[in-house]
């Protein structure tokens, strides 16, 4: 009898250890993100907030804000991060330059440029011949942006207009209140913080929507990109799942704070991005987005191309592979 017992005892320890096993939650996978602060890191936020509450599922996330790319560009250099929200032609650059160790995930910023005033004189790209623009950001993306469109416009932007560069966009704005006839090119929110200073500003042109105009009838249309999240190739390869699983938190999160501009605006607030009343106003204006696979190739490629032809060194010497994208598990 008592071994019977015995044995009976010993058949349930094993079933209830097999439970036990069973039972044992897998394992989350830790996840290193950075984000910057600015449109770029903005579309983050909801993930952020999910985190805090522990509603991210198989990963757990780190997120580390940067004031600056180059902080960001040296913490993947580094492998201190996983994931991180850089600007689009920054990830080639640090592709060619960490030996195309570097993937790009998604499109996360269509384009933030716009063109204001304080009148309404600038109806279409046409109206700027003949115009002093004041923008800052010469040599970098801004500049070729604005040139490409321009020149596709059949406007010479060394004759038929005037580009005062400014070492900042808040000489720009002063610059404006000084000249009733200039006009400014601004990335939001900037935009936003400005004419909150001054209501008389108004936009005039959005250059996303100048670039996909000119990009209509165009065989393989680009996009204008500002920023894209990218991924350390060997953490891509290693953890598939975690990185699709990221991409479809992200866009869940760039689809909340699209469509909640008060609550997300909070959250920007709460987690030091940007202050809740800018963000409310400037988030329909920062094209956030979460474009994957082939179409986020297509628009960035294309966007890449622009800014090569002007200038190789903004994207890192040369165009990036194919193996730059990265096209899921």
């Amino acid at each position: 009898m008592k071994k019977k017992i015995s044995v009976l005892i010993a058949s349930f320890l094993i079933v209830a250890s097999f439970a036990g096993c069973g039972a044992k939650p897998t394992e989350s996978t830790q996840v290193r993100v950075g984000a910057l602060k600015g449109p770029t890191g903005m579309g983050m936020v909801k993930m952020m907030e999910d985190q805090e509450v522990g509603k991210t599922a198989s990963n757990e996330y780190t997120f580390t804000l940067a004031a600056a790319p180059d902080e960001m560009s040296v913490k993947l250099a580094k492998g201190e991060v996983d994931i991180a929200a850089v600007p689009a032609n920054l990830a080639s650059v640090l592709y060619q330059n960490t030996e195309k160790q570097i993937q790009v995930l998604a499109v996360n910023t269509l384009g933030v440029l716009y063109i204001v005033e304080h009148g309404d004189t600038v109806q279409s790209v046409a109206d700027l011949k003949g115009k002093t623009i004041y923008a800052a950001g010469k040599g970098t993306t801004p500049e070729f942006a604005l040139r490409y469109i321009l020149e596709q416009n059949k406007i010479n932007p060394d004759t038929d207009v005037t580009l005062e560069w400014k070492t900042e966009h808040a000489e720009c704005v002063a610059a404006l209140a000084q000249d009733e006839n200039g006009i400014a090119l601004l990335p939001q929110p900037f935009v936003t913080t400005a004419q909150m200073k001054n209501e008389n500003l108004t936009i005039a042109l959005d250059l996303t929507k100048e670039w996909d105009i000119l990009q209509k009838n165009a065989e393989n249309p680009s996009g204008m990109v500002t920023g894209v999240v990218v991924a350390r190739k060997d953490f891509a390869e290693q953890s598939p799942e975690a990185v699709d699983t990221f991409l479809t938190q992200y866009a869940d999160s760039v689809a909340y704070v699209n469509e909640n501009a008060e609550e997300a605006a909070k959250l920007m607030e709460k987690f030091d991005i940007l202050k809740a009343a800018v963000a409310q106003k400037a988030i329909p204006y920062c094209n956030m987005v979460c474009i994957t696979g082939n179409d986020m190739q297509q628009k960035l490629s294309g966007y890449l191309q622009v800014l090569y032809d002007q200038n190789a060194k903004s994207v890192g010497g040369a165009m990036p592979e194919e193996d730059f994208y990265y096209h899921g598990k």
